[in-house]
């Protein structure tokens, strides 16, 4: 297991607001669409369980955020 694995939705969200993030609207299917105020977008899976790290790497990828700074968000 590496760095990014055991993250829920709940703890990707808390992260993705202390990154600035906020909740934009409803996406296809399980999915939000969170928005910084510079104008970045992600797509978030809303599932149970844990996250994919691999899902989570492609989401800090899209917000341009280093996996230190998620880590220590």
């Amino acid at each position: 297991m590496g760095r990014l694995a055991g993250f829920s939705y709940r703890e990707l969200t808390r992260r993705l607001r202390r990154l600035g993030f906020l909740f934009d609207r409803q996406g296809p299917g399980s999915h939000e669409i969170w928005r910084r105020s510079d104008g970045t977008k992600v797509s978030t899976p809303r599932h149970s369980g844990d996250l994919p790290e691999g899902t989570v790497r492609a989401i800090l990828r899209a917000a341009g955020n280093e996996v230190e700074d998620f880590l220590s968000a």
